[in-house]
């Protein structure tokens, strides 16, 4: 068993983080596996060193351990590009130009209604049927063309997902942005594949982006890993976590004396074990 902690170092660790990687790291540990920790960096504009130290703060504090070096998907830019490249020449993606308010304004037209799913307002298909010749195009939001991909898999289900409900529930998510020459859904699946992970551990929030997490290993022709999708923690409001709640950081309570043996009894995990 391989489980892994993939956090953004783009604020401070709380205890939903805290949680989540202790979660994984019993499991691995429980069943003689490993534990690792990936960076998620693509998001360069809001990334930041001191964030990243503090994770790695934290996290040893806590009491785990993960071997070294630690992937950083800035590092990995080349592997997604080509990802990318195979998914263009098979004329799986197109580009598209729309800003957020372009598909709030396509997608509340009388006709289509502003359904939401799991990266928002569902794409319209406004640059559905742009030009998909030629090289792929640099600097540019692309898409994953949901039907095309659909067609190009034989399967039934995406974790428990049927086509129509990924043309309808889901649409044409967004595979590359412009802005970091790849994405979120991208990067998590490809890393996954190449840490070898088989149990992929993290929130409930996540659990609507697995069908398409599924999918793009489908298309992709890497292995799909179990899939552990936890309860969050919340605070007295009863909200998820965010990482601009400072009071309840790790960091903080740290500060403040808690103990790593605190912290686990605060989310609701046992003592651990060594």
């Amino acid at each position: 068993m391989i489980t892994r902690f993939a956090p953004s170092p783009t604020g401070p660790l709380h205890l939903g983080h805290a949680y989540s990687a202790l979660y994984a790291h019993d499991m691995a540990r429980a069943a003689g596996g490993t534990f690792l920790l990936r960076i998620e960096d693509i998001d360069q504009s809001r990334a930041r060193p001191e964030w990243e130290s503090q994770i790695y703060d934290d996290l040893a504090w806590l009491g785990l351990a993960w071997p070294t070096p630690v992937m950083r998907q800035s590092d990995r830019l080349p592997t997604y590009a080509a990802a990318l490249d195979t998914l263009w020449t098979r004329g799986l993606l197109y580009p598209c130009s729309c800003n957020r308010r372009d598909i709030l304004a396509a997608a509340s037209a009388p006709q289509e209604g502003a359904a939401m799913g799991p990266d928002g307002i569902i794409y319209p298909g406004t640059c559905r049927g742009r030009p998909r010749t030629g090289p792929r195009p640099q600097d540019t939001a692309l898409r994953l063309d949901m039907r095309n991909a659909l067609q190009a898999v034989n399967s039934k289900k995406f974790f428990g997902m049927s086509p129509k409900h990924m043309l309808d529930d889901i649409g044409d998510v967004v595979l590359c942005r412009r802005d970091m020459g790849t994405s979120y859904h991208l990067s998590v699946v490809i890393d996954d594949a190449a840490q070898q992970i088989t149990d992929v551990v993290r929130g409930a929030d996540l659990r609507e982006a697995t069908p398409i997490h599924v999918l793009l290993q489908h298309l992709l022709h890497i292995p799909t890993p179990a899939y552990h999708h936890h309860r969050l923690i919340r605070d007295d409001a009863g909200k998820r976590l965010a990482k601009r709640d400072d009071a309840r950081a790790i960091a903080t309570y740290r500060a403040d004396g808690a103990t790593p043996a605190d912290i686990r009894r605060m989310v609701g995990l046992p003592p651990s074990s060594g």
